[in-house]
């Protein structure tokens, strides 16, 4: 079965069993049985509480409910609450930031107009849109949204905006007429679909199909089935969460045989040991250091015109290496101009036009003004098809610089345009200006007018207008052609007869330009390793100009059109894929087609978009980043990101953002767990040795929650570094703890152990509580040290100077002050009053392990 853009009116009429009249009551109810009601079917959302509930899935929160329950079982309430606190606060602050509702398909609703106009039993009826069914004969005119899908089979110059579905501005200019051959939505010019706006003129349409049927209710379904991709650094750490609870489990297993069975001592005391070692492994506040370290990252984008939805996307923008954008308001500025026009057999810009001596711009500028139904308010805002807009802005340019130009003549009378004869034509009282496609213009002309004179039009003007035509159109530019005639003195009125004997005048080339910043934000990308890829439904000659001109395409590329991506098997899409730099006419399939192929190839893709039609790719891609001017709500939902100001430099500056952002989270992590393996040796040290404990639960929980967290937080927020555009982005699979950054770990956690075991050796000399507080007060004073080192890979005095660091160690430096010296706090962090002579041993070793980390780093840079 043909589809139904390429079935005559008559055999869809029959198909669907219906009529021009419409149908009956009865086929109504039978068709609303059989297709369904006109609604889009909505997937339902997690419910907060099972969203929190698998806050509780994640492995190391699993190890520290155990901890938790030892704990309990041991007497040891208070390190069991803190535990279990920690433990909620994480999956709080984890589902508000995963609570989001999943707006896309009310947002695809919303698009539906409430009421449509049916002819039933021969009488026009307004309804519900939901009530609309396959079969009923639609009535639509200018301003009204088009509902459910439908084949015409009346237009009087009908016009509808798909912009919604297929994300080109321009107007379509619709047809009764049957297609012949295979075509993608943009050109099915005798369909309509369901968001259409009727910009112009009026139709009858067959409903060919209504709710999750139509163009508009697969995309919705498109939505459902594109699942929101783990970014990299998910991944990273959820791989790191499996290996350190394999190895916090070895651990555990071995110390608990160790201190039952070869020290004697009593289970639950052994178990304590080994709730200790989980603790000191376990960075507990990682994941809300993460989230807070993205949560300030987003508020610096928003200064930068890009607000980012999902938190962990902020990260995924440092690994992109695919940026798929879309034309229109993107790349381009998203208003047609006027590029160049062509009077006198000869190319002129808008700037050095010059009616005072070029009488042909004098009558090209009348004939646009008058011709062109479109309004420009004085505030800039604007009402009308995109190229008559064109034409007025041209107009009011022209006179804003020649303020005595003025033009007297006055329409009368207009012959709209329709696609058949590809014209429209205005009468002032002693003219006749037609305007249209060039080359049926010229049919109509029989003169040209050169200088101040008419002649004859020869073979040879038609041939240089028709080679100046195909110049044009060859750079992607919308050509229209101008001419006019005198009007007999006692014409009354003017219709189609009078479009012959045209006097040629000129042609107008007009275009969506390129953004000024374009070309500079796709050569920086390109540099930083980035390749930029054009998708657009606009035409591919159109496409291929604005990607030669801001140079995404180059020499050697491919630019395809979407019948022929249609046609592609994978093997053939894979094969030619990195030399693809243009698609054009594509469909919703088509993108999310193009996006999975980056994917399997191991790629991070950012994709633009702002119509219905973008949101299942931007769902699917691992970047979706909506236009917040243009997007409709639908594009806006179904992305991460969402850009204030349409610009694709935005694009590049927020991947500059990501990749410092990483940076900054690497460090901080490195900082976290360089510092919990440092407490790791030296529990496994006294363990394997017999010795006391050397820190309690409650201490190492201080630890992790309180002073680490604040230098963590702030390594952060450290000042971005504009040379990370100039890196390659680091592949998807690249772990966050490489080979690099286990040695680091390693050896500035074996620096920080050497001082901490040094300090509890000497404090075991007095008693095991001693050796307790200091062992508990170098690591925190170390650690709080690392917070300065931990900022770059250079040493500290190289590093640009970070405030939120020094407020950082003031402040945690200040709470061990006084949980050593308040007596009320001593028992509850297991601490002993410390005198004078220890506590400065306690500074000493922790300079110390300051001044080796700085040694390390200055033979690490040298070394690279």
């Amino acid at each position: 079965m043909k589809p139904y853009y390429q079935q005559s009116t008559q055999d869809v009429f029959q198909e669907l069993h219906t009529s021009p009249k419409g149908l009956s009551p009865a086929q109504v109810v039978q068709n609303q049985e059989t297709y369904g009601i006109n609604e889009l079917v909505q997937e339902k959302p997690a419910s907060p509480l099972k969203i929190f509930l698998g806050q509780f899935k994640d492995l190391l929160v699993i190890v520290l409910i155990i901890a938790a329950i030892i704990s309990a079982f041991s007497g040891e309430l208070i390190s069991t609450l803190v535990i279990l606190v920690v433990i909620t606060l994480n999956a709080i602050l984890g589902t508000a930031q995963e609570v989001q509702a999943q707006k896309s398909l009310e947002s695809l609703k919303s698009l539906s107009s409430p009421h449509v106009k049916v002819i039933r039993d021969g009488r026009l009826t307004e309804i519900e849109s939901r009530d609309l069914t396959v079969g009923d004969i639609v009535y639509v005119e200018a301003g009204d949204v088009i509902e459910g899908d439908g084949r015409l089979f009346e237009a009087a110059a009908l016009q509808v905006n798909e912009s919604a579905l297929t994300g080109e501005p321009v107007p379509v200019e619709k047809t009764t007429a049957s297609i012949d051959r295979e075509v993608q939505i943009n050109d099915q010019t005798d369909m309509v679909f369901s968001s259409g706006l009727v910009t112009n003129g009026t139709g009858k349409y067959i409903c060919t199909a209504v709710g999750m049927d139509t163009q508009i209710g697969k995309i919705a379904g498109m939505i459902n089935e594109a699942k929101e991709r783990k970014t990299p650094l998910q991944k990273s750490l959820e791989d790191f969460s499996k290996k350190l609870t394999i190895y916090i489990g070895l651990l555990c297993v071995i110390l608990l045989f160790l201190h039952v069975f070869v020290n004697h001592e009593p289970f639950l005391q052994a178990l304590m040991v080994a709730v200790a070692l989980a603790v000191a492994a376990i960075p507990e506040a990682l994941n809300s250091i993460v989230t807070i370290v993205l949560s300030i990252a987003t508020q610096k984008m928003v200064k930068n015109h890009a607000i980012m939805k999902k938190l962990d996307a902020v990260e995924s923008l440092g690994c992109i290496s695919v940026i798929c954008s879309d034309k229109t308001g993107t790349l381009t500025q998203n208003k047609m101009t006027v590029m160049e026009v062509f009077t006198d057999m000869t190319p002129y810009t808008v700037e050095l036009m010059d009616a005072r001596e070029n009488y042909p711009q004098e009558i090209l500028l009348k004939a646009a003004r008058l011709n062109a139904n479109a309004v420009v308010n004085p505030d800039g805002s604007s009402i009308g098809d995109p190229t008559e807009i064109a034409l007025i802005d041209m107009f009011n340019q022209y006179q804003k610089a020649h303020p005595e130009f003025v033009i007297k003549a006055e329409r009368v009378e207009e012959v709209p345009f329709d696609s058949d004869r590809k014209l429209m034509s205005v009468s002032s009282r002693h003219h006749i200006y037609t305007k249209g496609a060039p080359d049926e213009l010229l049919k109509r002309c029989t003169a040209v007018l050169m200088g101040k004179e008419k002649r004859p039009m020869t073979q040879e003007d038609r041939d240089l207008i028709l080679t100046q035509n195909d110049q044009y159109a060859s750079q992607g530019l919308r050509v229209l052609g101008f001419a006019y005639r005198d009007l007999p003195a006692d014409a009354e009125t003017i219709g189609l007869a009078d479009e012959q004997d045209l006097c040629f005048v000129g042609l107008v080339a007009e275009q969506d330009p390129p953004r000024v910043e374009s070309a500079a934000a796709v050569h920086t990308a390109r540099k930083a390793g980035i390749k930029p890829v054009m998708i657009t439904g606009d035409h591919v000659v159109t496409a291929r100009a604005i990607a030669e001109k801001i140079g995404i395409y180059q020499p050697g590329d491919l630019a395809v059109e979407g019948n022929e991506l249609a046609h592609m098997s994978d093997a053939e899409l894979a094969d030619k894929l990195s030399s693809i730099s243009v698609y054009a006419r594509v469909a919703p399939e088509h993108k999310i087609r193009i996006v999975k192929a980056w994917q399997e190839k191991g790629d991070i893709v950012a994709m633009t978009g702002d119509g219905v039609n973008d949101a299942p790719a931007l769902k699917a891609a691992d970047i979706g980043i909506a236009m917040g001017i243009t997007g409709t709500e639908v594009s806006k939902d179904a992305a991460k990101m969402i850009l204030t100001d349409d610009n694709f430099a935005t694009i590049v500056k927020a991947i500059e953002s990501g990749r410092n952002v990483y940076n900054n989270i690497k460090n901080a992590i490195i900082y976290l767990l360089s510092g919990n393996l440092s407490a790791i040796i030296t529990v496994v040290v006294t363990s394997l040795a017999f010795l006391p404990d050397p820190f309690t639960a409650v201490q190492l929980l201080f630890i992790n929650l309180v002073t680490d967290s604040l230098p963590a937080i702030a390594i952060g927020m450290e000042p971005d570094h504009p040379d990370v555009i100039d890196q390659k982005p680091r592949r998807s699979d690249e772990s966050i703890l490489n080979r690099d950054a286990i040695a680091q770990i390693g050896i500035e956690g074996i620096i920080i152990f050497l001082a901490v075991m040094a300090s509890y050796l000497i404090g075991l000399k007095i008693s095991a509580g001693m050796a307790t507080t200091m062992a508990f007060s170098t690591l925190t004073l170390s650690r709080l040290l690392h917070g300065f080192s931990q900022r770059g890979s250079k040493p500290v005095w190289e590093l640009p100077f970070n405030k939120y660091s020094v407020y950082a160690f003031l402040a945690g430096g200040l709470l061990l002050m006084a949980i050593l010296n308040i007596p009320a706090l001593q028992p509850i962090f297991d601490v002993t009053p410390m005198p004078l002579v220890n506590a400065a041993l306690v500074v000493l070793f922790s300079l110390a392990s300051f001044a080796g980390v700085q040694l390390y780093k200055i033979l690490s840079s040298r070394s690279h």
